[in-house]
This record gives structure tokens, sequence and C-alpha cells, in this order.
């Protein structure tokens, strides 16, 4: 789950790139970087943190062209390195800079023919880096100075045919142009824009319909699955659709928790899918819970409130905000380790003084994956004085690992992991726990746009839309995760042992 944008225009784009970033910064705090091209030649700015801390009015100026891509990083795995910050860049063919959103799963046969067959090196583990080689070598393999749009589709061909997941790509070729697209069943997101230029037209290609918007670009459409779209130097637009792509099916969790309410994907409003959310939980509440007393219901903010509103109003019951969030916080399921995540709930939530003694509080959170947070708020509410303290989740229990580019590799990670739900309450403290129906939560996106029918449900169900995941493949994943977060921790340990010893 990063964000990516791209730009052709007719003035230059930097500031464009950056304002779209800002508005995809929910998608990634690691890292952010720009890429823009000018004379056919790249200006590229990249570092750990926020848009506001990697940039600075000096940095900015730097970045020249009318053709740029951004990337907004969030980590998997303890992957926190400068050096995995994107956009990346290749100097064979032409020169590539690249932005992905997205996971491969099958790299470690990918990085064996890169290797041996392409002889192309790989700087870092990210495979990001590894999908850029790809490419690169499909374009390489056209042998021409002058690429035509069907050379640079026949490259993303090669990609098609050698990756596998999910993925949405944008990417720059000096001299020749911006291409982007979207993976065979369209699991990550990407969308596309115009603005009206005088009488030329200036392109963007983003994450969220929200990065358009507010650099005053139309949506057009989302890219369907195996669909490129190609921009060559003098603003013509060329499209493809590869005959390897198969039916949409676009991430379900995208609109439980990932995308902004105010985004649309693939047609579906996600405040209108969360607010059918919202109605669907409700019904299942007043069928399931008639012994259930509730006098108030509070939201886990700010993803769960439009669905937790939609309920209060469905049930009749008081709506309260009544857990104050800090909006200098960050999101806490995209932090890099679980022991940060659990030292920033409660500076990230605070309760109101008095809204909760002596009542019983219905808490709705948009989901619970690993249990850290949602376990806190309990226990938060009832120091409060709470009397009872139910808990609905708008998605059903994550109970398998995400292999396609959200933060849920391992499944031992995940709370509800071989647990029913009376047992899970149980683990986070609460008195009674509801879950919304698999199917209920798919109505509510198809009712949003009735053309959007089947999606990537893995997380709830197990099921891999690619076809290609085994439990041999789940148990590696997990043994690489935890590999991994033991050596951060390690490295952590480290470095807090030689600060103090200079202290």
């Amino acid at each position: 789950m990063c964000g990516i944008v791209g730009v052709v225009g007719h003035h230059p784009v930097s500031q464009t790139v950056y304002d779209a970033l800002s508005m995809l910064q929910h998608r990634g705090q690691d890292a952010a970087g720009i890429a823009t091209c000018f004379a056919d030649r790249f200006y590229l700015h990249k570092g750990n943190g926020l848009i506001t801390d990697v940039f600075d009015g000096a940095s900015m100026a730097r970045l020249l062209g009318d053709m740029g891509i951004g990337h907004v990083r969030y980590p998997t795995a303890g992957c926190a390195s400068v050096a995995e910050a994107q956009p990346f860049y290749v100097n064979s063919p032409h020169g590539i800079v690249f932005a992905h959103n997205g996971n491969l799963t099958n790299v470690s046969e990918i990085i064996g023919s890169l290797f041996k067959t392409d002889l192309r090196h790989l700087n870092t583990t990210s495979d990001s880096e590894v999908m850029l080689n790809v490419f690169a070598h499909g374009l390489a393999r056209r042998g021409m100075v002058n690429p035509h749009p069907f050379d640079v589709f026949a490259a993303v061909e090669e990609v098609h045919r050698r990756c596998k997941g999910g993925y949405a790509v944008i990417a720059m070729i000096a001299g020749v142009g911006m291409v982007a697209f979207r993976d065979l069943h369209g699991i990550r997101p990407l969308v596309f824009g115009t603005r009206a230029a005088g009488e030329a037209t200036d392109y963007m290609l983003a994450s969220e319909s929200v990065a358009l918007q507010v650099a005053g670009f139309e949506l057009d459409h989302d890219l369907a699955p195996g669909e490129v779209i190609f921009i060559d130097t003098a603003g013509e637009l060329h499209t493809h659709i590869s005959l390897q792509a198969r039916g949409k099916a676009p991430c379900l969790f995208e609109y439980v928790y990932l995308a902004r309410p105010d985004s649309v994907l693939d047609g579906a409003s996600v405040y209108q899918a969360r607010i059918n959310m919202g109605t669907k939980l409700a019904a299942k509440i007043r069928r399931e819970w008639e012994h259930v007393p509730i006098d108030v219901v509070v939201p886990i903010p700010s993803t769960s409130r439009v669905a937790a509103q939609e309920m209060a109003n469905c049930l009749r019951l008081p709506y309260r905000d009544a857990l104050v969030r800090n909006r200098y916080v960050g999101r806490t399921f995209i932090m890099p380790g679980q022991a940060q995540r659990k030292q920033s709930i409660r500076r990230k939530l605070n309760p109101i003084p008095g809204a909760f003694r002596g009542k019983n509080v219905l808490l709705v959170d948009d989901s619970i994956v690993r249990g850290t947070t949602i376990r806190e708020i309990v226990a938060m509410v009832r120091e409060q004085g709470a009397r009872c303290v139910y808990v609905a989740s708008a998605a059903p229990p994550v109970r398998f690992p995400n292999v396609y580019g959200i933060d849920m590799p391992a499944r031992s990670e995940l709370v509800a992991n071989g647990k029913t739900v009376r047992e899970l309450a149980a683990d986070i403290g609460a008195d009674e726990l509801i879950f919304q129906d698999l199917q209920d939560l798919r109505d509510a996106v198809t009712e949003a746009s009735p053309g959007l029918t089947s999606f990537d449900c893995s997380v709830f169900d197990g099921e891999y839309v690619t076809g290609d995941i085994t439990a041999e493949y789940l148990a590696t994943l997990e043994q690489q995760r935890n590999d991994a977060a033991r050596h951060t921790e390690d490295v952590r340990s480290y470095i807090n042992r030689n600060l103090s010893a200079q202290l």
C-alpha cells in the first residue's frame, strides 16, 4: 500500500506532483520521492519521512521539467532504508525512473533469471526494483533507439508474463515518455485524469481520484486490468489492454481502510461504500444483538466514522466522537513495528473525560487486524468508567495474510487467526464482539458501483485471485517476515545500546 502519481503537462509539474502526493500521504508515511524530466535528463529527490520532511523550497526548485512522477512509501517487513525509497532509477535502456504500488509473489524466481539470463544487477531487496529491471530488459530487447508505442507495450507485456501479484506502476523513459499500467486482475488501484491546458491537454495518473481533484484534473477512468497508458514526449496518448488480462478483482480492503472516503475507485464512491457497510452491520446487530443494551455509538477515528454514523442512525442511538485523534501521529496500521504501533496508540487517541462513565458503549472499528489498537482502546474506555464495552467491526475477521502489497504477511500476527468470535472478544477485552459478514461487505461496494461484482477478498477468505499462492509460499513468507522483524529489532537494540553508552 504505497501511493503513486504521474503528471505530463505543459508547464513545470513538480508542485503538482507534490500536491497530489499530499493527498496520498495516508498510503505511506515512511519515505517519499519525486522525479522529473527536463531535456531528457532526470532530476530526483527522495528520502525517509513525510513529504513535508523530505521536500523544501530548495529541493523543489531543483525538480525541473514538465513531466514527473512521485511516490510515498509504506514499509513492509522492517525495510526502512533510504535506498529503498522510490522512485527507482536505471540508466539502460534510455534511462528509466519507476514508481510501484503493490507486491510481487514470485520474486525469488525472477531474481534468478535477472542475474543469469538478463545480466542485470539489483541493489536493494525491493520487489519494485525487480519489476523495474524486468521492464527495462523487455524494452532493451526491442533494440530501438526511438521506441514506438508498441515497443513500450511489448515491454509491459513481458512484465505481465514474468511478474505475478498485485501492482500499479508509473514510469518515465527519458526521451520517450511516461507509461503506466495495472496488474492483470486490477488488484491495486490506478486512475487516469485530464486537465485542459489551453488547446492542449495535461494528464495525470494516481493511486486515488483525490490526487486528481487537488490539481484540477477530471477523473477519466480507472485503468482496466492489464491496461497500459503511454504518453509520448509530444503529448500524444496511446492505450493498450493486455490479452493476458483477467476479470477485474480489486482489493476489497481498499474500501474498508486504505482509501480516503472522498476517493472513487473502480466507479465506487468509498464514502458511499462505507455508508452501506454501516447500514448492513446495523441490520446484523438488530438481528443478533437484541439482548445487548447500547447507550452510545463511538467510532474509532477516523476510518470508521462514516460507517459508525450510519449505524447510529439506523439503530436510533446517540453518536459521539468521544475519542479525539491527535492528527500528528500517523496511521498505526502502517507503522513498521508492533512495538511502535503500541506506543503510538495512546498518543494517537485520547478519550473525552466523562463521555463514557456509566454507559454501555458500542465502539465501531473499520477492521481488526493485529488487535493492538482495539485492545488498548477497550482498556482505555473501561478506565474512563464505561459499564460495558461492545465492539463492532465494519469488516469480517482478518484471518489470512495479504500477499499483494498490504502489510499482513504473517498469519501469526493476525489476532483473529485460529480464534472464534467469543475467544477473540475475550482476547481484546470486549463484552461482546460482532463482525460484518463477507457477503454484506461485498454487497456494500457493489451497491456503490453496480458493475463491480468481483473482489480480492483473500485477507478474509484465504482465496487468492492470482491462483499461485500455496501453503508453502505463505509459510516461507511468514518465516522471512519473522527473520526481518528480528533483524530490525537487533539493529534497533544495537543502536540504542551504543547511544546509551555515548551518553
